[in-house]
């Protein structure tokens, strides 16, 4: 089992080591993004996980993960569950952030589904937030 965690962590590192330098991106990328498009593509991604960025791997990859659920995208799914815990987030880690995206889904949900007044909704909102 730890063989297999090293060799996905050095995996998911190596694709991304591979797609942030642009030198040869996965087959997938190359058969289906448009070819004119895919090195400011890659240059995106690369910017996003760089020396500058401010989100951590682990915490990209819950965000993009709670997201693919969402969408749902299963190819985008399976991406960013391996991705997530390459980077060392746990099962509990996975779970909750999965049911958080629930979570706000299920709200957004309610909120547009009943056409909730969005200025009264802000003005709840500022004034719960201002009391903490």
């Amino acid at each position: 089992m730890r063989i297999s965690k090293i060799f996905l962590s050095t995996a998911s590192m190596a694709l991304a080591a591979t797609i942030a330098v642009a030198q040869e991106p996965p087959t997938f990328y190359k058969d289906t993004y448009p070819q004119h498009a895919l090195a400011s593509r890659l240059q995106a991604e690369a910017v996003l996980s760089g020396a500058d960025a401010k989100l951590d791997a682990k915490t990209r990859e819950l965000i993009a993960l709670g997201v693919a659920a969402q969408i749902p995208c299963t190819y985008c799914v399976y991406f960013h569950d391996k991705a997530a815990r390459a980077a060392g987030a746990s099962e509990a880690e996975v779970r909750e952030a999965v049911a958080t995206s629930a979570h706000v889904r299920h709200w957004s949900t309610v909120l547009n589904g009943m056409a909730y007044d969005f200025d009264a909704f802000k003005a709840e909102l500022d004034a719960m937030l201002a009391s903490d």
